[in-house]
């Protein structure tokens, strides 16, 4: 259709612009607060508090994701939009006096954890509606025009948090303040999600247990069969993971190496604002990939694209890694934001192509469990080894070695699928 005939679907354009301020208040939100722990004056933080905060944001949310599968398979998901948006501004203002007032600890790392906690909900939520709003046969352009989108808006929201810590300063009270502005973005997401009828964006069908308690117990075993069953999203899997495995790793290395090691650039400075042109390189190749997934699709194939992609990332990784300087980190931000994007929205389209309506969102949500726990797994174990400085090759061999262990995953199940 091009985007021009698909934002001129109401429905569509309507649930697209509830993604960009829900993810531009994530942006700004996680943004703010890393910079109010990670590179704030007035708190000392170790490589290892570093990992651990990475663990204590994500685990817990990978453990009862799958649950949350069962909500969005039950409930009017248009009405769980506009509550999850506004509960999470609520959060998100107490987080930000916590963060002003100087609370530290496991009790800012629980408020944030809850607050991302439903950002991923609501994620899960949109992708399960999109199928909705749009034809069928254009659920891989529609996908990748949001997706992709959302993604880049989620860095400006990023970009908002560094300017607005500069204006309001980098202390407690600046980075409450900075946290504090993500607010907007949930109000708008409700109130966009809020002009939806009841039940426009389904679940079309109920096919639960009458009690909410066994929906929620059943949502974690029904996702995972179904997926398990569909070899072009158990495939996908394989390679996505193999992806976030790796890019957990690198995440590390990249924080750390920003605060220790990375020395400024021409006008690019270390710390915070280069972590902050780290991730506008990242939401370039995003970008891109939006624009030429659909294609490499059409002219390729998916499984083509999807090994070419995990092959692009690999040398990357090894080759743009290995020096450990600003320069060379932002070209391969680059290609393995690229990569991992295309990689993710050939999944993604899988899912919606060939996981029912009923079904779909246990197996979104899932997917998002499985995405934090491999980040959990990967960094966790990588923080047991690394330097304070960030510095070990040994780990971008590794993080480049399961991109190859992800194309020999991908391999094998799209062969027994097709052997069935």
């Amino acid at each position: 259709m091009g985007p021009r005939r698909l934002l001129a679907i109401a429905g569509f354009r309507r649930l697209l612009l509830s993604r960009f301020a829900s993810q531009w208040g994530d942006g700004l939100f996680q943004t703010g607060l890393a910079g109010a722990v990670v590179f704030n004056p007035e708190r000392a933080v170790s490589p290892q508090e570093i990992a651990l905060g990475f663990v204590v944001l994500l685990l817990p949310y990978s453990i009862i994701g799958p649950f949350a599968g069962a909500l969005l398979d039950r409930w009017d998901r248009r009405r769980v939009l506009v509550a999850a948006n506004l509960l999470r501004g609520v959060l998100i203002l107490v987080a930000a006096v916590c963060v002003a007032t100087g609370v530290a600890g496991m009790a800012l790392a629980m408020l944030a954890l809850v607050v991302i906690g439903i950002s991923r909900f609501v994620g899960a939520g949109l992708s399960a509606s999109l199928p909705h709003v749009v034809p069928v046969r254009n659920l891989v352009e529609a996908n990748a025009l949001s997706v992709t989108l959302g993604a880049v808006v989620s860095v400006l929201g990023a970009g908002c948090a560094v300017g607005l810590r500069a204006l309001f300063g980098e202390d407690d009270a600046g980075s409450g303040l900075t946290a504090a502005v993500a607010v907007i973005g949930s109000v708008l997401a409700a109130t966009l999600a809020a002009r939806f009828a009841r039940g426009a964006l389904g679940p079309d069908e109920v096919d639960e247990p009458a009690t909410a308690l066994a929906a929620v117990a059943n949502g974690l075993f029904d996702g995972a069969r179904v997926a398990l069953r569909t070899p072009s999203v158990a495939a996908g899997f394989c390679a996505l993971l193999a992806h976030r495995a790796s890019f957990g790793i690198s995440l590390l290395l990249t924080v750390l190496l920003m605060r220790f090691s990375f020395e400024d650039f021409g006008p690019i400075k270390a710390g915070l604002p280069g972590l902050g042109v780290v991730l506008g390189f990242g939401a370039l190749g995003i970008f891109v990939a939006g624009l030429t997934t659909a294609r490499l699709v059409t002219s390729l194939g998916r499984k083509r694209t999807v090994i070419g992609a995990l092959g692009i990332a690999a040398v990357a990784q090894l080759g743009l890694g290995l020096p450990m300087v600003l320069p060379t980190a932002l070209v391969a931000a680059f290609l393995i934001a690229y990569s991992g994007q295309v990689v993710k929205l050939c999944v993604d389209a899988a899912v919606q192509r060939d996981i029912g309506d009923e079904t779909r969102g246990r197996v979104f949500a899932l997917y998002d469990m499985l995405f934090n726990i491999t980040q959990v797994v990967a960094v966790g174990i990588a923080s047991t080894v690394i330097p304070p400085n960030g510095e070990s090759p040994a780990l971008i061999v590794a993080a480049t070695v399961l991109y190859l262990l992800g194309m020999v995953g991908f391999e094998l199940v799209t062969r027994r699928g097709r052997a069935a």
